[in-house]
C-alpha cells in the first residue's frame, strides 16, 4: 500500500500522542523535558481544547483529582502531546478504571489525531527491591492496549495508511544510575587494589546482576499479561544537562508497526539528525 507524504500526514495527525505512566517521583517530568528539549512547564488543555491554568491542575492533583484526558503540550515541541496517569499508583480503583477506559477509547478512536500512539511506562530503579509493585501488576495483567477488529479500518484504508494492531508499550527503567552505588557497596572490599578499569568492569557486571535478579523483565512479559512491553530502555542521570532521551525515542519509533506513524514521530525530532538517520523509514 502506498505511503503518504510526510507533510500531508502531519496535517492529518497534527500531533504524536503519548501516555506516560509511573509512580510519583519516577522521573516522568525529567523525561518529558528531555524529549522536548526544554525546562519550561507544559501548557495544559482540556478535551475541548481550552487551555487550563496550571495552578488549577496542580490543585486538583493535590485533592486527589486528576483528569488523564487533559493534554500537555510543550511550546518547544508542539508536535508531541502527552497524557499523564499520575495518581493511579496510589491504589484508587476508580483512577485505575479511568485509565483503562482512556486507553481503550484512544486505542480505538476513529480519527487518526485522536488515537493513542504509544505508552511509556516508567519504573524507577532507586528501589530495585521493589521494581514490580501492585500498580505494575494491575496494569500489565489487566490493561488491553490493542485495537478492536474494525475500529478505524475504513478511515485508515481510505487515507492509504496501514492500521496499527496495538498501542506499543515501552517500559522505561528510570534512575538506572541508582544501581551503581549499590553494586559498589557490595563489592567495596573485593575491589581494593584493583585497577580503575577492573573496578569499572566488576561494578558494571554487578549492576547487570542486580537488574536481572529483580526479575522485572520476566514479570513484565508474563504469559497471562494482557499488555506486554514491545521494548524497554534504561535511562540514567536525567537530571544532568548532558543527557538525552534519544534511546527512548529510537525504541518508540521502532516499536511502531505503522510506517506512517514512525514518520510522524521522526518528524517531531527534525533537529535531532542522529535519531532521524537511525530511525529513517522508507
Amino acid at each position: 500500500m502506498a505511503t503518504i507524504d510526510a507533510q500531508v500526514l502531519r496535517e492529518m495527525i497534527k500531533q504524536f500522542r503519548v501516555l506516560i505512566i509511573g509512580r510519583a517521583n519516577a522521573g516522568k517530568t525529567s523525561i518529558l523535558h528531555k524529549v522536548c528539549n526544554t525546562t519550561d512547564e507544559p501548557e495544559i488543555y482540556d478535551t475541548k481544547g481550552h487551555k487550563i491554568n496550571a495552578a488549577v491542575v496542580e490543585s486538583s492533583i493535590k485533592r486527589g483529582n486528576h483528569d488523564i484526558r487533559n493534554e500537555m503540550v510543550f511550546k518547544s515541541n508542539p508536535g508531541l502531546v502527552f497524557h499523564d496517569s499520575c495518581g493511579f499508583e496510589a491504589g484508587s480503583e476508580e483512577e485505575f478504571e479511568d485509565m483503562k477506559n482512556f486507553i481503550s477509547e484512544r486505542a480505538n478512536a476513529t480519527r487518526l489525531e485522536d488515537r493513542l500512539h504509544a505508552i511509556w511506562y516508567c519504573i524507577p530503579m532507586d528501589d530495585h527491591c521493589r521494581t514490580f509493585q501492585r500498580s505494575e501488576e494491575k496494569f500489565f495483567s489487566e490493561c488491553d492496549t490493542g485495537h478492536s477488529e474494525f475500529s478505524g479500518l475504513f478511515s485508515y484504508a481510505f487515507l492509504g495508511l496501514n492500521d496499527p494492531s496495538s498501542v506499543p508499550v515501552i517500559v522505561v527503567f528510570t534512575k538506572f544510575e541508582a544501581l551503581r552505588p549499590v553494586a559498589f557497596g557490595e563489592l567495596k572490599k573485593q575491589l581494593k587494589g584493583a585497577s580503575g578499569e577492573e573496578r569499572s568492569r566488576r561494578i558494571a557486571q554487578r549492576v547487570e546482576e542486580l537488574f536481572t535478579n529483580t526479575g522485572v523483565l520476566d514479570r513484565l512479559c508474563g504469559p497471562d499479561n494482557r499488555a506486554r512491553p514491545k521494548s524497554h530502555v534504561r535511562l540514567a542521570n536525567m537530571d544532568k544537562p548532558d543527557t538525552n532521551c534519544n534511546l527512548l525515542l529510537e525504541h518508540t519509533t521502532l516499536a511502531l508497526d505503522n510506517k506512517e506513524l514512525q514518520l510522524c514521530l521522526i518528524s517531531t525530532q527534525q533537529s535531532n539528525l542522529e535519531l532521524c538517520i537511525k530511525c529513517a523509514v522508507g
